[in-house]
């Protein structure tokens, strides 16, 4: 296998590890550990860790495809979602959605993460955010945004650039 941990995020890891009684318990933890080092977790950092956790690489993916935090490929600088459920449909979402990729020239019926050419933005439609009472919502990177706009979220990316 091809895929590297850098000594310093390695030793992180196994430090990661010894807070859990089954070490399965610790994919999450070392998922968020290699994304955020590496910007997404690849189809070889997922066998890395499983072999670490001594699990079949499939329990990892499986963790990984569930959770719309975790990318299985880079992305742009600003990683923008748009919560696609119920109350934000009903707020206003899907037109969010549509109009946000029209100003990044990327295809709005596309499923999954799309980047712009640049690599600048990311743009993907996800399950619940967590606030249906403030729908529409969307972060940009880790920023929380509420009751969102197009005019808002016009703003917004114009303050990435």
């Amino acid at each position: 296998m091809s895929f590297k941990v850098p000594k310093k995020l390695g030793d992180e890891i196994d430090e990661r590890i010894t807070h859990y009684p089954v070490k399965r318990s610790a994919t999450l933890m070392l998922l968020h550990a290699i994304q955020e080092h590496f910007g997404y977790v690849s189809q070889e950092a997922i066998e890395w860790i499983a072999a670490k956790l001594e699990l079949q690489p499939l329990n990892v993916y499986e963790v990984v495809t569930f959770y719309p935090m975790f990318r299985q490929e880079p992305a742009g600088k600003y990683v923008i979602k748009v919560c696609r459920t119920l109350s934000c449909m009903l707020g206003g979402s899907h037109d969010l959605f549509k109009d946000l990729c029209k100003s990044l020239k990327l295809d709005p019926n596309k499923h999954g993460l799309q980047t712009t050419k640049d690599g600048r933005f990311s743009i993907e439609f996800v399950e619940c955010l967590a606030s249906c009472g403030t729908a529409p919502v969307m972060m940009i990177n880790e920023d929380f945004h509420e009751a969102v706009t197009t005019e808002h979220a016009k703003g917004l990316l114009s303050k990435c650039k």
